[in-house]
């Protein structure tokens, strides 16, 4: 089969994944039913879903959401925030996301835009359009009464059309570093649980564990007020699953052999599965995956990996002379993903040993390793970052050969 014939790829690196090729997180998926239910029977609920870089967060919350209106019509708002960073950016994101997200029950947007119409622009080929005028002005009003501003739209929408609200806020990365965060989302919990009829609703934040240490840090007692849901890396089971699941879909076959090499590499990681999987898609040429497909596949993804988030990054970061030297040696030495200290700086130069240390901590801070199990042993956090290394650093030598 010829690449040119190809048409859709059954993987979305870079983005949410779309709830019909959502596979696994069963146990983190039961614990967030369990709080709906409890939001459907009048309980509020707040979840704080966390997990590294690439793990899924996004597509967990989204899939969560569809499940939640599909299952127990409890309608969900999602907001990217994005680079936002102060309570009226908030409140912007979250009347934009209402407007604009689209329901699992058609009357239910409607409800919204006639109850938010103030902010709708005019009607669109391709939807509608805000006014943003409004939203800007009304903005500082509503985030001083959020709360309430949730309560009237409830209200809008209770009933057989909607027994609960979900409001997801994702990307948090930006505002929660302002301390007024903090305040601002244990007040809501705080004042919806304290009073005579609060609104049922579901609150989850998504973002890394710093992200929840950064809010503590502002405002002690935010941290009692989260359920903490974690997500860890697939199991093998889960990633073969979810390889399989895709290629099949696209009629396409997967062999024992590039099987084990896509598990190997993704390391449970969805976001990295979902570029192998999709450089892999792009290189066969007789649908059936072999081994050299993937590692074809992995190759590319790595450089992808490499380029996006080391490069930019790390490397960014690594200005000095020394450091970059340093990172040289860690490429091209022989190893996994574990390494020791003393192994690494048994090579290094007088200058770099005493620089040694202070690299591990930056790398450390950029999350590219963490402490290993023994005393003096660090690890690589992804494999894919691992490779790259390992491939630059060979690419290097070529060129100097040249």
């Amino acid at each position: 089969m010829d690449i040119i014939n190809k048409e859709r790829s059954p993987f979305y690196p870079g983005q949410p994944v779309p709830v019909d090729f959502f596979i696994g997180r069963i146990d983190q998926i039961n614990r967030i039913r369990r709080a709906i239910r409890q939001v459907e029977l009048g309980k509020p609920q707040s979840i704080f879903l966390t997990g590294e870089y690439g793990i899924g967060k996004s597509s967990l919350a989204g899939f969560m959401r569809y499940l939640a209106e599909r299952d127990n019509n409890i309608l969900g708002i999602y907001v990217l925030l994005g680079d936002a960073t102060e309570l009226d950016d908030l409140v912007t994101r979250t009347l934009e996301s209402a407007i604009q997200g689209q329901t699992y029950k058609p009357s239910n947007s409607e409800k919204i835009r006639n109850f938010l119409s103030k902010y709708i622009g005019k009607q669109e080929l391709f939807g509608v359009t805000l006014n943003f005028e409004a939203l800007k002005a009304d903005a500082p009003n509503i985030s001083r009464g959020f709360l309430p501003f949730l309560r009237g739209l409830y209200e809008r929408l209770k009933g057989d059309e909607a027994k609960g609200l979900i409001l997801i806020l994702d990307e948090i990365n930006g505002i929660s570093k302002n301390p007024k965060f903090a305040h601002f989302i244990k007040a809501i919990i705080d004042e919806n649980a304290l009073s005579s009829t609060p609104v049922p609703l579901l609150l989850m934040l998504c973002g890394v564990k710093e992200r929840m240490r950064e809010m503590i840090q502002h405002h002690q007692p935010v941290e009692r007020i989260f359920d903490i849901v974690e997500i860890m890396p697939m199991n093998e089971k889960e990633m073969e699953d979810f390889f399989g699941k895709s290629f099949r879909s696209v009629e396409t076959d997967v062999t024992r052999e590039a099987m084990n090499i896509f598990c190997h590499y993704s390391a449970g990681f969805p976001k990295i599965m979902h570029i192998i999987g999709d450089a892999s898609f792009w290189i066969d040429k007789d649908k059936q995956i072999d081994n050299e497909d993937a590692m074809k596949g992995v190759i590319f993804a790595a450089d992808e990996v490499g380029k996006k988030f080391f490069d930019q990054q790390v490397l960014q970061a690594l200005r000095s002379k020394d450091y970059r030297a340093i990172l040289a040696k860690l490429a091209e030495s022989k190893f996994d993903l574990a390494f020791k200290k003393e192994e690494i700086q048994s090579g290094l130069s007088e200058i770099q040993k005493k620089k040694f240390n202070n690299f591990l901590q930056r790398m450390k801070k950029l999350k590219v390793l963490k402490p290993g199990e023994e005393r003096g042993e660090y690890i690589f956090n992804s494999r894919m970052v691992r490779l790259y290394l390992l491939l630059d650093s060979m690419n290097r030598k070529k060129e100097q050969r040249t």
